[in-house]
């Protein structure tokens, strides 16, 4: 079970606590509610606006014989998390929610956020400060239970099967590879779209409420938590992570990447810069996904299409049937394009590798056998090449490109076509 380790870590890891590790009796006791008295404290401190009370009530009684109500989680992540207070308030309420969920990790049941909230916190124009920290809260959340559940066997109750699958909620999926496209290329990251009247009222009713008597940013300071390069590159990492999780949820992952690719697919043709499309496609959590964009990339390059299964064989007709149908924004020669093509066409080789031997297109339930029972890979019939065929089509094409450029070849691209060929003979 050692190759399922991609789904056995702890998330965003951003705990720092101390002196919280189980011991055998408390394990052995279902956790309860904070007693009424205390919570009756927070509660006052939440009708009052005082901030600091609340986060230190909460710190101090929080343990893991208790946790706080569902409201009170949820009150930490909209009325304090995701307003313009102080950084340190922002963190003191980040660092308590992620205490929370490592002592009681939020379930379909008691989660805090909802896919109405995140959307609107995405699309929002005026960028709350705390929106990364609520991303990576998010992602924690449905990491913890996924794995949780994945445990279990029942990846049917989690609550990414309630936000993320591709059966029941495609929708959000698309948003999320909106997002995510929008971060890479930098194009429309903040801009809002048309939201539900009553979620836009409530966020700004709630924001008004607190304008007087509760301790904000100085107008000076209205920044991100973290600075504008490192949040699209954190928020890039989170939104990877969160498609892996819906190529896998569903009992199709083969399904499931297939209809995420369609979506990604037109959005990667016009990315215009090659450093933004690797960004994308080398950020990619899930192997199988990876493989089905790039099928599909190179599949509508071909100046012949195949009806030849995704294997060895496909990947080598590729790089004798493929041209450049990128978008490009500058005047690029014609042999970086070529370098270009021949980096995907590892970067193919490489996830279809993963794909076979590490049974991706299977459920994970039955991936879990699959590796109990040291199942061998299934492989496609085109996945029989030998040494020759390679060597081959390679020389090949060598020559059709030397015609095309009417040049000797530049080192890059002698330098990816020897790593090609040794990806292939590894592989066969």
């Amino acid at each position: 079970l050692n190759k399922l380790h991609y789904f056995r870590r702890s998330g965003v890891q951003h705990l720092f606590l101390q002196g919280v590790a189980p011991n055998r009796e408390t394990q052995q006791r279902k956790p309860e509610l904070i007693p009424s008295g205390k919570l009756s404290m927070v509660r006052t401190t939440m009708e009052e606006n005082f901030l600091e009370g609340t986060l230190h009530f909460l710190s101090d009684f929080v343990s893991r014989q208790h946790c706080p109500p569902k409201e009170i989680i949820s009150h930490l992540i909209r009325q304090i998390l995701l307003n313009p207070y102080q950084v340190e308030i922002l963190k003191d309420t980040y660092m308590l929610l992620m205490k929370i969920q490592m002592l009681h990790p939020a379930n379909a049941a008691t989660v805090g956020w909802d896919w109405t909230l995140l959307k609107y916190i995405m699309e929002d124009q005026e960028k709350p400060p705390g929106r990364l920290l609520f991303l990576q809260y998010v992602v924690q959340t449905l990491e913890d239970d996924f794995q949780q559940n994945l445990r279990l066997r029942l990846l049917q109750k989690s609550i990414a099967k309630k936000v993320l699958s591709c059966d029941t909620c495609f929708n959000n999926v698309r948003d999320v590879v909106e997002w995510l496209v929008a971060a890479v290329t930098g194009v429309g990251f903040s801009q809002p779209q048309e939201q539900p009247q009553e979620m836009t009222s409530s966020l700004a009713d709630a924001r008004a409420e607190h304008s007087s008597s509760a301790p904000r940013l100085a107008s000076a300071d209205q920044a991100e938590v973290a600075p504008p390069a490192f949040f699209a590159q954190k928020v890039m990492l989170l939104l990877q992570r969160m498609l892996s999780i819906a190529v896998e949820v569903d009992k199709s992952p083969n399904c499931s990447s297939c209809k995420i690719a369609d979506v990604i697919f037109p959005f990667i043709l016009n990315i215009p810069l090659r450093s933004q499309r690797e960004a994308f496609l080398n950020t990619m959590e899930s192997q199988l996904l990876r493989c089905k964009l790039l099928e599909l990339l190179f599949q509508h390059s071909c100046d012949v299409p195949t009806t030849l299964p995704l294997s060895l064989a496909k990947i080598l007709y590729f790089l004798n049937h493929s041209s450049v149908l990128l978008q490009y924004q500058d005047e690029t020669a014609t042999w970086q394009r070529w370098d270009e093509m021949l980096q995907y066409l590892s970067l193919l080789l490489m996830s279809y590798q993963n794909v076979i031997l590490e049974h991706l297109r299977s459920s994970l339930n039955d991936r879990m056998d699959l590796i109990i029972q040291k199942a061998k890979p299934k492989l496609q019939d085109g996945d029989d090449i030998n040494h020759l065929d390679i060597e081959l089509k390679i020389e090949d094409f060598i020559s059709q490109t030397q015609q095309v450029l009417g040049q000797p070849f530049p080192l890059q691209i002698m330098e990816k076509l020897c790593m090609l060929r040794e990806l292939f003979l590894i592989f066969t």
